[in-house]
């Protein structure tokens, strides 16, 4: 087995690639340490392989790449309760009346957000499909033989992918629209609507909690709005926010702590990904408005 950082050929070729597979790892993960498992996986098999068989590097490796994440975005949905060490960054709170903020780099950062929530909420398929497409210029055959589908059908995926970021905001200002979905789900939640809920839930809807113990996935309309009506209670005050580029709530406890910060991603009228900020230590190194 080759070792990374030898003197061997392959090797060196190899680190040659690293970050850029890294960089597609993470893209399709959205955490740093399992794109670092996906990539350390490939080079293992790279360190398998024959590689006088192999005419493309390059295009083996982003191949083989892209399928151990396809697996492990498989492996999520069939699991949606398992934690991940890193999978939100911070979060950008500014009221939705406030000014938007000027500084480029804030202004990146909430994007790349804004990005990654969409990211999560679309179908392993898809996913693949828009990064490696969009982001990093894979041909659509390529990425067909990953997915095990024909040249048109990835496109058709790309293509779906597309329309659901491109229906993301720019974070200047949380969309009217969008803004009325998210409404309507925070008054179906302290209503106790259930049936409310799920007329502005996507069904395959995607609920990341950064908890104290770690961050927690739940996937299903039916398992989130039953988990929101409890939330609901719990909160005393709230304030329309954009959190991240996306129309979002932030919510405290009747004393006056922070409960919660929420984000919303809203397509085609209804909500297909939420992010919330839960734990305790976070919410205080976050620059939060005041309670009403």
């Amino acid at each position: 087995m080759f070792e990374t950082g030898s003197t061997d050929p392959v090797a060196k070729a190899f680190e040659a690639q690293r970050d850029r597979l890294r960089a597609v790892a993470h893209r399709m993960l959205g955490s740093h340490a399992d794109a670092e498992d996906v990539v350390q996986e490939a080079w293992l098999r790279l360190s398998r392989q024959e590689t006088a068989t192999i005419d493309n590097l390059a295009g083996w490796l982003t191949t083989v790449v892209g399928r151990i994440s396809l697996d492990v975005l498989r492996s999520r949905r069939s699991r949606p309760e398992a934690s991940y060490d890193d999978r939100l960054p911070g979060l950008l709170v500014t009221l939705d009346d406030a000014p938007a903020p000027d500084d480029d780099a804030v202004l990146a950062d909430s994007v790349g957000l804004a990005l990654l929530v969409v990211l999560d909420s679309l179908r392993p398929g898809e996913r693949l499909a828009f990064v490696l497409h969009d982001l990093f210029a894979v041909p659509f055959d390529e990425i067909g033989r990953i997915l095990g589908k024909s040249t048109d059908a990835t496109k058709m995926l790309a293509s779906r992918a597309r329309r659901k970021v491109r229906a993301t905001e720019r974070p200047t200002r949380a969309g009217r629209e969008q803004r009325e979905v998210v409404d309507a789900f925070l008054a179906a939640a302290r209503g106790g609507d259930f049936e409310g809920l799920l007329r502005v839930l996507d069904p395959e809807v995607r609920l990341v909690v950064d908890t104290p113990g770690g961050v927690v996935v739940t996937l299903g309309a039916t398992k989130v709005a039953a988990g929101a009506q409890l939330a609901a209670r719990a909160a005393t005050r709230g304030r329309a926010a954009v959190v991240g580029g996306l129309p979002g709530v932030v919510s405290w406890r009747e004393d006056g702590t922070p409960l919660s910060v929420m984000a919303f991603s809203v397509t085609a009228g209804r909500i297909t990904a939420i992010t919330a900020v839960v734990d305790p230590t976070k919410l205080a190194q976050m620059d939060l408005p005041d309670p009403v």
